[in-house]
């Protein structure tokens, strides 16, 4: 995803332009495109993440959100990973035993 701000978004024409910081093209928005619960709308240099989309008339912003939503997002999930993580690797004991228990198993019968 690429981050921006609103250059400026009309709610009667339901469409506006993103500025991806650290570029000059101005990149097409409509409120189609806005990911949000409710009256879909940006305020004039609010903090954007979306992706981007050729078009035959440009390049528009699309799977636009807040900044501050997108990073929430993100922050979930890297905690959903390391939850899964932990659960997922092995303790040492538990390593340790089952290595026990496979030398156990490899050794002869007498």
């Amino acid at each position: 995803m690429y981050q921006g701000k609103v250059k400026w978004f009309n709610n009667a024409k339901g469409y506006g332009f993103i500025v991806e910081d650290g570029c000059t093209e101005d990149l097409f928005a409509h409120f189609s495109s806005i990911q949000m619960d409710g009256y879909k709308t940006l305020k004039a240099g609010q903090s954007v993440m979306f992706e981007k989309q050729p078009s035959n008339k440009g390049v528009h912003a699309v799977n636009i959100q807040s900044a501050e939503v997108a990073q929430n997002q993100v922050a979930n999930l890297d905690d959903e990973v390391i939850s899964v993580e932990e659960q997922a690797a092995p303790s040492i004991a538990a390593v340790s035993e089952t290595s026990s228990n496979i030398e156990e198993a490899k050794a002869p019968i007498m």
